[in-house]
């Protein structure tokens, strides 16, 4: 395609979203372009969403030279004062701070968002952020259905930015090296996964309708959502367990990262098939409004076959085999890998080599989330290969995506391993949601 005719696109494109008056995507400042040359300097960022993850994702930006923390953004005051009060206790530094993330999206001295908020978010922010210049750090789920999950790799591909998931066990040392040696055969011909999460989550409080808290903007927090009233405590984490507005279930708050590690080690893509056995069984008369427990099986080509087992409410084997972690099984032998180790056995269930206990492993100090920012900053800075690039892991995230829609349905269904789509009637009707006017991702493809 002729220059001319691709900046036409783009401004088409931007204008048809409402953002013409900011000019074209090609319009780098210098300091933009150097970056694209691949200097070291400076990289500007931004945070959306100030949560329960901000403090780990904070302090691995922090301990970056090269990196500076321009805004912090969130539709909350407190959680805005909280961490603006963290950072001038470690660094002595305040940031600017916005609710509106759309207003920082205006300035051009920030590179890049590090998006931590609600899942309904995640692939609008990301999607408005490369509208404007923007890399993205997407915490997962990078997509709320199946739509976003290609718009997001489509806009990536037409806007050429950084865009890495948060599941942040692909930069872990140990794991790296446990999937490459699973290529060179460690365990023979590798043919099934089982991912599991196992968690002991409490009651949650029941859904009534309540004054909207001091300091929140319910407006910006429903963001893409279609509106509702306000609901006792629905902004600070419960969104999860409130139906489908804001959240993607269990599987998309964890399977997403166990699934990663089953689909990666396994070295397939799409499924063929999914089948879900998923209900609510705990403390049935509270808030909860999805599954607490699900298995779903998903079936590959050349025979292959993950099994998601989520335990939301009920930490059996906890004790035994760690609350989260991925099987691997071969016909010479099956690993047990966690976000701390991997231990290999052989078929006669003896252990023949445990990570944690290798000095290569133990001496690295730097947590996989330090070492998944290093990996995101190295990229926009020098060029290096993302370890979590959004065209990989959208692939992940449609297993959530399958899981969760056979589980609305309750019936399994086909899925076409070349590209990812389904056919079945029923589920076509989730591939997407209802948004709110105005907040619509528009497909540029």
């Amino acid at each position: 395609m002729k220059k001319s005719r691709r900046n036409f696109i783009k401004k088409s494109a931007l204008s048809a979203l409402g953002f013409s008056s900011f000019g074209s995507v090609n319009s780098f400042s210098a300091k933009s372009y150097r970056k694209i040359l691949g200097s070291n300097e400076r990289i500007s960022i931004a945070f959306q969403g100030l949560g329960r993850r901000i403090p780990g994702l904070l302090n691995a930006c922090i301990k970056r030279k090269n990196v500076e923390i321009l805004y912090f953004c969130d539709v909350m005051d407190k959680q805005v004062q909280k961490t603006q009060k963290s950072f001038f206790n470690s660094t002595g530094k305040e940031a600017k701070v916005e609710k509106d993330i759309h207003k920082i999206f205006e300035d051009k001295e920030v590179d890049a968002i590090i998006m931590a908020t609600p899942d309904h978010w995640h692939a609008y922010g990301a999607c408005k952020a490369m509208e404007h210049d923007k890399h993205v750090y997407l915490e997962k789920p990078c997509s709320h259905n199946m739509y976003e999950n290609e718009i997001l790799v489509d806009y990536q591909k037409y806007f050429n930015k950084k865009i890495q998931m948060g599941n942040q066990q692909r930069s872990s040392p140990h794991t790296i090296d446990l999937v490459n040696k699973i290529k060179d055969g460690l365990i023979g011909q590798s043919y099934m996964a089982v991912a599991y999460y196992h968690n002991n989550r409490p009651r949650v409080p029941n859904q009534k309708k309540y004054s909207i808290p001091k300091g929140l903007d319910w407006n910006l927090f429903q963001g893409p959502a279609k509106r509702r009233e306000y609901t006792f405590d629905t902004w600070d984490y419960n969104w999860r367990w409130y139906g489908w507005l804001y959240g993607t279930g269990e599987a998309g708050n964890n399977a997403t990262h166990e699934l990663d590690v089953a689909r990666w080690a396994l070295g397939v893509k799409y499924p063929t098939k999914v089948d879900v056995y998923a209900g609510k069984y705990h403390y049935i008369d509270d808030g909860w409004t999805m599954y607490d427990t699900m298995e779903a099986k998903f079936k590959f080509p050349e025979n292959k076959v993950i099994t998601w087992d989520g335990q939301s409410r009920n930490a059996f084997k906890k004790d035994i085999e760690g609350g989260r972690g991925t099987k691997i099984f071969g016909s010479k032998g099956t690993v047990l890998v966690d976000r701390n180790g991997y231990k290999v056995f052989d078929l006669s269930n003896r252990l023949i080599y445990n990570s944690r206990e290798d000095q290569k492993f133990i001496k690295i100090e730097r947590s996989m989330t330090h070492l998944h920012f290093d990996n995101f900053f190295n990229s926009i800075s020098h060029g290096e290969k993302l370890n979590s690039p959004i065209e990989d892991a959208a692939i992940s995230q449609s297993m959530v995506h399958y899981a969760n829609i056979s589980y609305r349905i309750n019936k399994d269904f086909k899925i076409n391993p070349k590209n990812g789509r389904i056919n079945d009637r029923k589920a076509k009707k989730m591939w997407s949601r209802e948004y709110e006017k105005g907040w619509s991702i528009n497909n540029i493809s």
